[in-house]
């Protein structure tokens, strides 16, 4: 996972918030579109295609981080790498501040599910599977990355959004410390799953989000116990 500007190229600033590339995209990039070499009439449409999939990204992250303004919180930067982007938030320590910081990412997602569908539904109705098959497979290739990225997002698997929406609404019951101990425990099954569908589909990604989330989760039993400890104090 990158950690803040190391190693990483500021692209822009927008809303005050600094965006930077990590110099690992450029190599992952490099490998995945070759990787999918024939899909298109010409490797223009995988660059356009790989494109689409970090500015749909981009847009995640940035519901992030505005939401996580408008709840009073800071967050002034957003690094892009071959995993994704990460959002470095830091919201008010209220259950409600989280949550929203977290859940407006998805909701991103969400918003552009009706913009890629309309252009999908279009494509069909004026035949452009067979007129300009390329623009209609990138149409549906951007549809799915929206799809698969919201799904995927949404799992209860901390540090995945819907494991840190899971957390934020368990927060509410059981306080700050505890809830962040039960999502990082259910994160680590999330990692046993990981591992499962790594060796079964022999994909090199599985295994690298395996250890990625398995970092986040033992990372977030550290945070938990101290902030046990520090509910105990007088």
């Amino acid at each position: 996972m990158p950690t803040g500007r190391s190693g990483s190229i500021r692209l822009f600033q927008f809303k005050g918030i600094d965006v930077f590339l990590h110099w690992s995209w450029f190599l992952v990039a490099a490998y995945e579109i070759q990787s999918r070499n024939g899909r298109y009439s010409s490797i223009t449409w995988n660059v356009l295609e790989y494109l689409a999939l970090f500015l749909i990204v981009l847009l995640h992250e940035f519901g992030h981080s505005l939401a996580c303004r408008q709840v009073g919180g800071q967050a002034n930067q957003i690094v892009l790498w071959p995993l994704g982007g990460v959002a470095y938030v830091d919201p008010p320590p209220r259950p409600g501040a989280t949550l929203w910081s977290i859940a407006a990412g998805p909701l991103v997602n969400v918003a552009l599910l009706p913009l890629f569908g309309g252009l999908y539904f279009l494509s069909r109705s004026l035949g452009r599977a067979y007129s300009l098959p390329d623009v209609y497979k990138l149409v549906v290739a951007v549809l799915s990355i929206d799809v698969v990225l919201l799904v995927f997002n949404m799992l209860p698997i901390y540090p995945l959004d819907g494991g840190q929406i899971l957390r934020s609404l368990l927060w509410f019951a059981m306080g700050r410390g505890r809830s962040l101990m039960v999502a990082a425990i259910l994160g680590l099954i999330g990692v046993a799953g990981f591992i499962g569908l790594a060796i079964w589909m022999q994909s090199t990604w599985y295994a690298v989000i395996a250890v990625f989330t398995l970092m986040n989760c033992w990372s977030g039993l550290k945070h938990a116990r101290a902030l046990l400890q520090f509910e105990k104090l007088p």
